[in-house]
Protein backbone atom coordinates (compact mmCIF):
# COMPACT_ATOMS: atom_id res chain seq x y z
CA UNK A 1 0.00 0.00 0.00
CA UNK A 2 1.19 3.53 -1.06
CA UNK A 3 1.85 6.15 2.07
CA UNK A 4 2.94 9.31 1.43
CA UNK A 5 2.26 12.09 3.82
CA UNK A 6 2.74 16.18 3.28
CA UNK A 7 4.12 18.30 5.43
CA UNK A 8 2.89 21.86 5.72
CA UNK A 9 5.57 24.54 6.56
CA UNK A 10 4.26 26.78 9.37
CA UNK A 11 1.35 29.15 7.82
CA UNK A 12 2.46 33.06 7.22
CA UNK A 13 0.96 35.92 9.08
CA UNK A 14 -0.80 37.91 7.02
CA UNK A 15 -2.05 41.37 8.06
CA UNK A 16 -5.01 42.57 6.11
CA UNK A 17 -8.19 43.19 7.24
CA UNK A 18 -10.75 43.48 4.14
CA UNK A 19 -14.26 42.50 3.73
CA UNK A 20 -16.32 41.92 0.67
CA UNK A 21 -18.96 44.10 -0.19
CA UNK A 22 -21.06 42.99 -2.61
CA UNK A 23 -20.93 40.46 -5.93
CA UNK A 24 -22.95 41.42 -8.66
CA UNK A 25 -23.55 39.55 -11.89
CA UNK A 26 -23.94 42.05 -14.99
CA UNK A 27 -24.81 41.59 -18.73
CA UNK A 28 -25.71 44.99 -20.40
CA UNK A 29 -27.24 45.61 -24.08
CA UNK A 30 -25.41 46.75 -26.93
CA UNK A 31 -25.96 50.18 -26.27
CA UNK A 32 -25.15 50.34 -22.72
CA UNK A 33 -22.59 52.26 -20.46
CA UNK A 34 -22.10 53.44 -16.99
CA UNK A 35 -20.94 56.73 -15.52
CA UNK A 36 -17.85 57.84 -14.69
CA UNK A 37 -17.16 57.07 -10.57
CA UNK A 38 -14.88 56.45 -7.60
CA UNK A 39 -15.37 54.70 -4.53
CA UNK A 40 -13.30 53.99 -1.33
CA UNK A 41 -12.99 50.61 -1.95
CA UNK A 42 -11.16 47.98 -4.22
CA UNK A 43 -13.32 46.57 -7.52
CA UNK A 44 -12.57 43.54 -9.08
CA UNK A 45 -14.44 42.91 -12.34
CA UNK A 46 -14.16 39.19 -14.23
CA UNK A 47 -15.16 39.07 -17.92
CA UNK A 48 -17.45 36.22 -18.33
CA UNK A 49 -17.74 36.78 -22.18
CA UNK A 50 -18.02 39.59 -24.60
CA UNK A 51 -15.72 42.69 -25.18
CA UNK A 52 -15.64 46.29 -24.14
CA UNK A 53 -13.35 48.46 -22.40
CA UNK A 54 -12.67 50.66 -19.34
CA UNK A 55 -12.20 54.29 -19.68
CA UNK A 56 -10.07 55.99 -17.16
CA UNK A 57 -9.46 60.09 -17.38
CA UNK A 58 -6.46 59.94 -20.15
CA UNK A 59 -6.92 56.64 -21.93
CA UNK A 60 -9.48 53.61 -22.60
CA UNK A 61 -8.46 49.34 -21.66
CA UNK A 62 -9.91 46.93 -23.65
CA UNK A 63 -11.05 43.87 -21.79
CA UNK A 64 -12.39 40.90 -23.56
CA UNK A 65 -13.52 36.99 -22.15
CA UNK A 66 -11.47 35.98 -19.50
CA UNK A 67 -9.77 38.76 -17.93
CA UNK A 68 -9.84 39.85 -14.27
CA UNK A 69 -9.64 43.61 -13.96
CA UNK A 70 -8.76 45.52 -10.83
CA UNK A 71 -9.44 49.00 -10.12
CA UNK A 72 -8.29 50.23 -6.63
CA UNK A 73 -9.97 52.88 -4.54
CA UNK A 74 -10.16 56.14 -5.52
CA UNK A 75 -9.34 55.66 -9.08
CA UNK A 76 -12.39 57.31 -11.68
CA UNK A 77 -13.58 55.03 -14.26
CA UNK A 78 -16.06 53.45 -16.21
CA UNK A 79 -17.27 50.40 -18.39
CA UNK A 80 -18.86 50.21 -21.92
CA UNK A 81 -19.59 47.62 -24.29
CA UNK A 82 -18.74 46.66 -27.37
CA UNK A 83 -21.73 47.79 -29.76
CA UNK A 84 -20.96 44.49 -31.53
CA UNK A 85 -20.89 42.11 -28.72
CA UNK A 86 -22.56 42.56 -25.30
CA UNK A 87 -19.91 42.68 -21.97
CA UNK A 88 -21.44 40.57 -19.07
CA UNK A 89 -19.19 40.12 -16.24
CA UNK A 90 -19.08 39.13 -12.29
CA UNK A 91 -18.16 42.53 -10.13
CA UNK A 92 -16.92 42.16 -6.50
CA UNK A 93 -16.19 45.04 -4.02
CA UNK A 94 -13.63 44.56 -1.18
CA UNK A 95 -13.47 47.02 1.35
CA UNK A 96 -10.02 47.37 3.20
CA UNK A 97 -7.09 46.57 0.63
CA UNK A 98 -5.39 48.12 -2.50
CA UNK A 99 -3.37 46.05 -5.21
CA UNK A 100 0.22 47.26 -6.53
CA UNK A 101 3.23 45.98 -8.33
CA UNK A 102 6.59 45.19 -6.49
CA UNK A 103 8.33 47.31 -8.73
CA UNK A 104 6.16 50.44 -8.13
CA UNK A 105 4.39 51.28 -4.77
CA UNK A 106 2.11 53.68 -5.75
CA UNK A 107 -1.40 52.60 -7.33
CA UNK A 108 -1.40 50.82 -10.09
CA UNK A 109 -4.83 51.71 -10.98
CA UNK A 110 -6.28 49.32 -13.22
CA UNK A 111 -4.73 46.46 -14.69
CA UNK A 112 -5.86 43.54 -16.54
CA UNK A 113 -5.28 39.34 -15.54
CA UNK A 114 -5.35 36.24 -17.46
CA UNK A 115 -5.92 33.20 -15.56
CA UNK A 116 -7.70 29.83 -16.13
CA UNK A 117 -10.94 30.03 -16.35
CA UNK A 118 -12.59 27.57 -14.92
CA UNK A 119 -10.93 28.10 -11.82
CA UNK A 120 -12.02 31.19 -11.49
CA UNK A 121 -15.47 30.62 -12.34
CA UNK A 122 -16.04 27.79 -9.69
CA UNK A 123 -15.14 30.20 -7.02
CA UNK A 124 -17.25 33.20 -8.16
CA UNK A 125 -20.18 31.35 -8.76
CA UNK A 126 -19.51 29.84 -5.25
CA UNK A 127 -20.32 33.25 -3.63
CA UNK A 128 -23.03 34.16 -5.65
CA UNK A 129 -24.27 30.42 -4.64
CA UNK A 130 -23.70 31.37 -0.91
CA UNK A 131 -25.24 34.64 -0.68
CA UNK A 132 -28.41 33.65 -2.87
CA UNK A 133 -29.41 30.96 -0.64
CA UNK A 134 -27.63 32.55 2.70
CA UNK A 135 -27.09 29.30 4.79
CA UNK A 136 -25.47 29.28 7.94
CA UNK A 137 -22.27 31.16 8.28
CA UNK A 138 -22.34 31.76 4.78
CA UNK A 139 -20.54 35.02 5.25
CA UNK A 140 -17.28 33.00 6.15
CA UNK A 141 -17.78 31.07 3.49
CA UNK A 142 -17.37 33.92 1.04
CA UNK A 143 -14.52 35.34 3.26
CA UNK A 144 -12.47 32.61 3.06
CA UNK A 145 -12.84 32.08 -1.05
CA UNK A 146 -11.98 35.94 -1.59
CA UNK A 147 -8.95 35.11 0.51
CA UNK A 148 -8.26 32.25 -2.02
CA UNK A 149 -8.69 34.32 -4.97
CA UNK A 150 -6.35 36.66 -3.42
CA UNK A 151 -3.52 34.49 -2.89
CA UNK A 152 -4.23 32.86 -6.35
CA UNK A 153 -3.41 36.45 -7.73
CA UNK A 154 0.02 37.09 -5.79
CA UNK A 155 1.04 33.88 -6.67
CA UNK A 156 0.22 34.65 -10.40
CA UNK A 157 1.60 37.82 -11.09
CA UNK A 158 3.32 38.31 -7.56
CA UNK A 159 0.75 41.13 -6.89
CA UNK A 160 1.52 42.57 -3.64
CA UNK A 161 -1.69 43.98 -1.44
CA UNK A 162 -1.62 45.95 1.48
CA UNK A 163 -4.23 47.68 3.78
CA UNK A 164 -5.89 50.78 2.28
CA UNK A 165 -6.02 53.29 4.63
CA UNK A 166 -8.61 55.59 2.98
CA UNK A 167 -11.36 56.27 4.80
CA UNK A 168 -13.80 53.15 4.93
CA UNK A 169 -17.32 53.10 3.58
CA UNK A 170 -20.12 51.25 5.67
CA UNK A 171 -21.11 48.19 3.16
CA UNK A 172 -24.82 49.54 3.25
CA UNK A 173 -23.60 52.67 1.41
CA UNK A 174 -21.06 51.10 -0.52
CA UNK A 175 -23.72 48.68 -2.25
CA UNK A 176 -26.03 51.93 -2.58
CA UNK A 177 -23.53 53.44 -4.07
CA UNK A 178 -22.68 50.98 -6.67
CA UNK A 179 -26.66 50.51 -7.02
CA UNK A 180 -27.33 53.88 -8.04
CA UNK A 181 -23.96 53.89 -10.78
CA UNK A 182 -25.70 50.73 -12.30
CA UNK A 183 -29.17 51.61 -12.32
CA UNK A 184 -29.60 55.34 -12.52
CA UNK A 185 -31.92 55.10 -15.32
CA UNK A 186 -34.55 53.53 -13.51
CA UNK A 187 -37.22 55.05 -11.66
CA UNK A 188 -34.97 54.97 -8.16
CA UNK A 189 -36.92 55.95 -5.06
CA UNK A 190 -35.29 56.04 -1.52
CA UNK A 191 -37.66 53.24 -0.39
CA UNK A 192 -36.60 51.09 -3.62
CA UNK A 193 -33.23 51.57 -2.73
CA UNK A 194 -33.48 50.85 0.99
CA UNK A 195 -34.90 47.75 0.18
CA UNK A 196 -32.30 46.74 -2.49
CA UNK A 197 -30.07 47.33 0.39
CA UNK A 198 -32.21 45.57 3.01
CA UNK A 199 -31.91 48.44 5.27
CA UNK A 200 -34.48 50.93 7.08
CA UNK A 201 -34.71 54.31 4.52
CA UNK A 202 -34.26 56.50 7.39
CA UNK A 203 -31.21 54.96 8.54
CA UNK A 204 -29.95 55.13 4.56
CA UNK A 205 -30.24 58.45 3.99
CA UNK A 206 -28.82 59.26 7.81
CA UNK A 207 -25.49 56.89 7.04
CA UNK A 208 -25.22 58.22 3.33
CA UNK A 209 -25.33 61.76 3.72
CA UNK A 210 -22.77 61.02 6.52
CA UNK A 211 -20.31 58.82 4.08
CA UNK A 212 -20.70 60.97 1.04
CA UNK A 213 -21.88 64.70 1.62
CA UNK A 214 -25.26 64.27 0.23
CA UNK A 215 -28.63 62.58 0.03
CA UNK A 216 -29.18 59.43 -1.61
CA UNK A 217 -31.40 60.92 -4.08
CA UNK A 218 -28.95 63.70 -4.41
CA UNK A 219 -26.47 61.97 -5.59
CA UNK A 220 -28.77 60.04 -8.23
CA UNK A 221 -29.27 63.09 -9.57
CA UNK A 222 -25.90 64.31 -9.69
CA UNK A 223 -25.24 60.88 -11.71
CA UNK A 224 -27.65 61.74 -13.73
CA UNK A 225 -26.54 65.12 -14.68
CA UNK A 226 -23.35 63.94 -15.64
CA UNK A 227 -24.72 61.30 -17.98
CA UNK A 228 -27.03 64.28 -19.60
CA UNK A 229 -23.62 66.07 -19.88
CA UNK A 230 -22.39 63.72 -22.04
CA UNK A 231 -25.24 63.20 -24.07
CA UNK A 232 -25.92 66.70 -24.63
CA UNK A 233 -21.88 67.00 -26.12
CA UNK A 234 -22.35 63.86 -28.17
CA UNK A 235 -25.38 63.30 -29.68
CA UNK A 236 -28.49 65.48 -31.04
CA UNK A 237 -31.68 63.75 -29.16
CA UNK A 238 -34.06 66.27 -27.93
CA UNK A 239 -34.08 67.55 -24.28
CA UNK A 240 -36.91 66.03 -23.92
CA UNK A 241 -36.22 62.67 -25.08
CA UNK A 242 -32.78 62.55 -22.66
CA UNK A 243 -34.86 63.53 -19.97
CA UNK A 244 -36.89 60.50 -20.34
CA UNK A 245 -34.03 58.14 -21.44
CA UNK A 246 -31.63 59.33 -18.05
CA UNK A 247 -34.79 58.33 -15.74
CA UNK A 248 -35.95 62.20 -14.91
CA UNK A 249 -40.00 61.97 -14.28
CA UNK A 250 -40.63 65.12 -16.56
CA UNK A 251 -38.30 67.59 -18.93
CA UNK A 252 -39.14 70.75 -16.18
CA UNK A 253 -37.83 68.40 -13.48
CA UNK A 254 -34.72 67.42 -15.31
CA UNK A 255 -34.24 71.52 -16.58
CA UNK A 256 -34.68 72.45 -12.59
CA UNK A 257 -32.30 69.77 -11.40
CA UNK A 258 -30.01 70.02 -14.59
CA UNK A 259 -29.66 74.18 -13.54
CA UNK A 260 -29.14 73.66 -9.99
CA UNK A 261 -26.23 71.21 -10.67
CA UNK A 262 -24.39 73.33 -13.41
CA UNK A 263 -25.42 77.01 -13.39
CA UNK A 264 -26.73 76.06 -16.96
CA UNK A 265 -29.98 75.20 -18.66
CA UNK A 266 -29.56 72.11 -20.97
CA UNK A 267 -30.22 74.01 -23.86
CA UNK A 268 -27.30 76.76 -22.63
CA UNK A 269 -25.07 73.94 -21.72
CA UNK A 270 -25.57 71.98 -25.20
CA UNK A 271 -24.66 75.46 -26.98
CA UNK A 272 -21.63 76.30 -25.12
CA UNK A 273 -20.06 72.70 -25.26
CA UNK A 274 -20.71 73.04 -29.69
CA UNK A 275 -19.38 76.36 -29.44
CA UNK A 276 -16.27 75.22 -27.86
CA UNK A 277 -15.91 72.06 -29.50
CA UNK A 278 -15.83 74.34 -32.99
CA UNK A 279 -13.51 77.01 -31.43
CA UNK A 280 -11.19 74.16 -30.68
CA UNK A 281 -11.85 72.12 -34.78
CA UNK A 282 -11.04 75.81 -35.46
CA UNK A 283 -7.62 76.05 -34.02
CA UNK A 284 -6.67 72.24 -34.74
CA UNK A 285 -6.87 73.26 -38.80
CA UNK A 286 -5.45 76.35 -38.33
CA UNK A 287 -2.27 74.46 -35.96
CA UNK A 288 -2.38 72.32 -39.08
CA UNK A 289 -1.87 74.67 -42.04
CA UNK A 290 0.71 76.41 -39.87
CA UNK A 291 2.61 73.08 -39.48
CA UNK A 292 2.03 72.32 -43.67
CA UNK A 293 3.54 76.34 -44.67
CA UNK A 294 6.81 75.55 -41.99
Amino acid sequence: MAHEVYKLNDLPEVDLAFKLLYITHSEYDKGWHSTSHTHHFTELFYIVKGKGAFVLPTHEVPVKENDLVIINPNVEHTEKSNPKDSLEYIALGIEGISFSLPRNDSQIGLFTYQGDRDDILFYLNKIIYEIQHQRMDYELICQNIIEILIVKLRRAKNIKVQNNNAQQMRQAVAFAKHYINQNFREDITLDALAKACNINKYYLAHIFKEEIGISPIGYLNHVRIKETQILLETTDHTIAEIASFIGFSSQSFFSQAFKRETDQTPSGYRKNARNQSALKQKKSTQNKRTQKKL
